[in-house]
């Protein structure tokens, strides 16, 4: 009898993703699952079914293989029928189909829990827009659990040890028959460890970790930038019966500048400046993350316009080069004059060109006001 094509069976499309299998699968693991449906041989063969198309398309070299030839570039690998030591680990892929038929894990999918790696933390750190610019070394204090001295993390008092589990021998799980399956359940008197604890420590209690505070060294790298965060590897907590500890990952947010705003690795900032001083040129100082840096105006610059000083914006975190700083020289009209200041100022405007909101009697194109400009612009 020909197969179905395991798309169909599990109801997703071709595309579709890691998640999306494994959520579609065990929607008809529980569905047709054989404890639920006692005796009925239709519900039994669509979970064999859904358990074989499961096994290809959540294995990526199977799934590969599947989508370029079908069921026959697969050769054996799925076409011998249902293999239930394909489903090792089978509580983890139906999410607690072991909480809702009563038992754990299935098909020998209980594992001893030895030691274990600790939990990874998050730090958030805030730094001046200074620190981040030129790097910076702090020290930071952390919460976190830590292997107990008085037991080196196994949880049992000194000069003493864990026992092996008289229950399940060790092993972590009871076996046992379900139907046609062999069914593994976690232990319920060591909780899978398969060691038991019969002189707890004094010091933890038998947890094998204590919660204490740390305090580390951080580095910041210049041209850090507010979302990037640092990796300490093995700052986290201490795993689980003296397994491996986590890592910290601080997570930078740098506080605003005063004059500068980033982009990237280049930097912007206005400057304010005088008419004279755009008109007829002049040397200013540009402030810089270095200090003041001199800068020649050229004669006639208009208010708005934008310099670019390569190499002077934020080092890259890489340390591959510098960005630039962007300098935008704004006009600054003064809002009080002395008597001298206005009668300057006046003897100039006499001098000036005056703009007018009606076509000057000139001809030449050149010599329009305004309001000729505009009317060319618009109409």
């Amino acid at each position: 009898m020909s197969k179905r094509d395991y798309y169909e069976v599990l109801g997703v499309p071709r595309g579709a993703s890691d998640q999306d299998i494994k959520s579609a699968y065990r929607k008809l693991a529980l569905q047709y699952h054989p404890d639920r449906n006692p005796g009925d041989k239709t519900a039994e063969e669509k979970f064999k079914e859904a358990a074989e198309a499961y096994a290809v398309l959540a294995d990526t070299d199977k799934r590969h293989m599947y989508d370029r030839f079908g069921h026959a570039g697969l050769g054996g690998a799925a076409t011998g029928g249902f293999d239930p030591t394909v489903f090792t680990g089978f509580e983890d892929i139906l999410g607690g189909l072991g909480d809702v038929f009563g038992f754990g894990d299935l098909f020998g999918g209980a594992r001893r829990r030895g030691p274990q790696r600790g939990a990874d933390l998050r730090y958030d750190l805030e730094i001046s827009f200074e620190e981040s610019a030129k790097g910076a070394e702090t020290s930071i204090q952390i919460p976190r659990l830590e292997n107990c001295e008085g037991c080196h993390g196994t949880g049992a008092a000194p000069g003493s040890k864990p026992a092996t589990c008289p229950q399940c021998h060790g092993r972590g799980q009871l076996r046992y028959q379900q139907g046609f399956f062999t069914v593994a359940r976690t232990c319920g008197h060591c909780r899978g460890a398969g060691t038991v604890i019969t002189k707890p420590c004094p010091t933890c209690r038998g947890a094998g970790r204590v919660q204490k505070e740390k305090k580390l060294t951080v580095r910041i790298p210049a041209g850090i930038a507010t979302g990037q965060r640092l990796r300490l590897s093995g700052e986290g907590e201490a795993g689980p019966a003296g397994g491996p500890p986590g890592d910290l990952y601080v997570v930078i947010h740098v506080q605003d500048h005063a004059f500068f705003q980033r982009e990237g690795n280049d930097l912007f900032c206005e400057i304010p400046l005088n008419y004279p001083t755009l008109a007829l040129g002049g040397e200013i100082a540009i402030p810089t993350l270095e200090g003041n840096e001199p800068f020649a105006v050229p004669e006639g610059t208009q208010s708005g316009t934008t310099f670019r000083l390569r190499g002077r914006g934020m080092p890259d975190v890489s340390g591959r080069g510098r960005g630039d700083l962007h300098v935008t020289v704004k006009v600054v009209t003064p809002k009080k004059l002395t008597k001298e200041q206005k009668k300057l100022l006046e003897q100039l405007a006499a001098t000036l060109p005056r703009e007018k909101f009606e076509p000057t009697a000139v001809g030449d194109q050149d010599d329009k006001g305004l309001f000729g400009r505009v009317k060319d612009i618009f109409g």
